[in-house]
């Protein structure tokens, strides 16, 4: 497994991911090491030169202006991360978590929040130990940062909270004492340079985003295959006609769906019929399944700049001996990214659930009443579509953006929050609905294949059909669908449809 090296930019999704799913180990970089105690030298200065400096020397929000003396720094820090955990609701999944660390190893790689090397030492031991504290999802309202939720993974490091490690819930102080560290004493900035971040927000979101992009690859394949067996035509996909409309995303999905139907005798066999056109769902799926590309692409570039800032307050500047008070911790640009994100997911699901429709029901598809022999006593798909409109629908009300809401904290010092955590984890819940209905959509299209064996399908599309019922076989008679929507995410979870079709077609834009 590779190792990856945290320093001041260079985090990328790829590398998010290798940490946070496969299990990469981390390591800081010598010129991070460096920043980071150059800028904690200054604050142990300033602390002996009994400078006033927020969250420092000073309370928190509200009570940035009571004065903390020298002898309580150290408990002030501590009682940052206890009163700051108050997070409620189902903890967060261990893949976030680590997200969640590595994200904040990151920040603290910039040399700007003036903690001491052995703390984020420690917080990098726990993240390559497999040690994930456990963080309740609710209570962030995404400014000052991702408060609560970053509190609840600090208080390992001082020995308190819960963790996970090898597959059991266990004390903070347990599984300190399991990776040979022992609890540790805070000094001064430290408390609030482990909660004061968007690394919560951020660290859902780029997960989401990722699955995202693997999805806008398969719904380019799950609607080729509908495509094919709804008798359309390839005309749609014809460049001319993307070039005179040269959206990035409309352009890639038009030559990935060009591509995989490619030869296709299904297509052929009908090229002089009556239809004129075929329905939006075929002949617009480019420029929908486009428009939701260029949104993630825009959600890339904001989660990746994210991922590489230092998000602190205050901020500490070890080259000019100084430290400024900001706003960085303000999840706004990342809230509205992951609003737009939802909308963008949520936009794929309702147009893969309409092309099921067209392929359940008989008279949009001309094929069998719910893709299934002996109608009546075989319901078929017939309920998958009811799912598949159920998500959907759901996922209409997940759509309200977050962003727009605020509500004033802190006896309103901060009184304009970004609530960007909420638009992460709903972001996060749209993508999953969505990956729902694109195998709904795989399994109709499929079956639907199951009709044309004396037609050839496109190259691309006769190799997810091949992967497909090497796991999944025909629905001859009813069968809990449950499992085989299950088996279908599994498939595209792991990526054997879309390394088939690209064996055969080459890389999908």
């Amino acid at each position: 497994m590779e190792e990856i090296t945290l320093d001041v930019q260079g985090m990328t999704l790829e590398k998010l991911v290798a940490i946070a799913r496969q299990g990469a180990r981390v390591r800081l970089s010598r010129e991070a090491r460096r920043r980071i105690a150059a800028a904690r030298d200054l604050v142990d200065r300033w602390v002996a030169e009994e400078q006033t400096i927020y969250g420092v020397t000073t309370g928190f929000g509200a009570l940035s202006d009571q004065t903390i003396s020298a002898s309580d720094t150290r408990k002030l820090q501590e009682n940052i991360l206890k009163s700051h955990s108050a997070g409620v609701g189902r903890p967060f999944d261990e893949e976030c978590v680590r997200a969640f660390m590595a994200l904040r190893l990151k920040d603290l790689a910039c040399g700007h929040s003036g903690i001491r090397l052995e703390t984020a030492e420690a917080l990098l031991q726990l993240l390559n130990a497999g040690v994930t504290p456990v963080v309740p999802q609710q209570g962030s309202v995404g400014a000052s940062g991702d408060l609560a939720p970053l509190a609840h993974l600090g208080l390992v490091l001082i020995g308190k909270g819960e963790v996970m490690y090898e597959g059991e819930r266990i004390p903070g102080h347990l599984a300190m004492q399991q990776c040979g560290l022992k609890p540790l004493v805070l000094a001064s900035a430290e408390g609030l340079a482990l909660v004061n971040g968007t690394q919560v927000m951020t660290g859902v979101g780029a997960l989401a985003l990722v699955d995202a992009l693997r999805l806008s690859r398969l719904i380019d394949i799950a609607a080729s295959m509908s495509l094919e067996v709804l008798m359309g035509s390839r005309t749609e996909f014809n460049p001319r006609i993307h070039r005179v409309r040269p959206h990035h995303g409309q352009i890639d999905a038009a030559a990935n769906m060009d591509r995989i139907v490619a030869d296709s005798e299904i297509i052929s066999s009908h090229k002089d019929c009556f239809r004129v056109q075929d329905a939006y769902t075929l002949r617009c799926s480019p420029q929908v399944h486009g428009a939701s590309r260029d949104a993630m692409a825009y959600v890339r570039q904001v989660i990746e700049t994210e991922m590489n800032a230092a998000t602190n307050n205050p901020l500490i500047f070890a080259e000019e001996e100084d430290f400024l008070l900001g706003g960085n911790f303000h999840g706004q640009p990342v809230a509205l990214a992951l609003d737009f994100l939802a909308i963008a997911a949520a936009e794929l699901a309702n147009i893969s659930e309409r092309r099921v429709e067209r392929l359940v029901n008989p008279k949009l598809s001309g094929l069998p009443a719910f893709l299934v022999s002996e109608g009546g006593l075989n319901s078929g798909f017939m309920i998958a579509q009811y799912t598949a409109a159920s998500l959907v629908s759901e996922n209409k009300v997940l759509c309200h953006p977050a962003a727009v809401d605020s509500i004033p904290t802190s006896a309103n010092k901060e009184d304009h929050v970004s609530m960007g955590t909420i638009s992460a984890r709903k972001a996060r819940d749209v993508v999953h609905n969505c990956e729902h209905v694109v195998a709904i959509e795989l399994l109709c299209a499929a079956q639907a294949l199951d009709l044309f064996t004396n037609r050839r399908p496109g190259v691309g599309t006769l190799e997810a059909y091949r992967v497909i019922r090497e796991t999944i076989p025909h629905l001859e008679t009813d069968r809990i669908l449950a499992d085989d929507i299950a088996a279908m995410e599994a498939l595209m979870a792991d990526g054997r449809i879309l390394a088939a079709v690209e064996d055969a077609v080459g890389p999908l834009r």
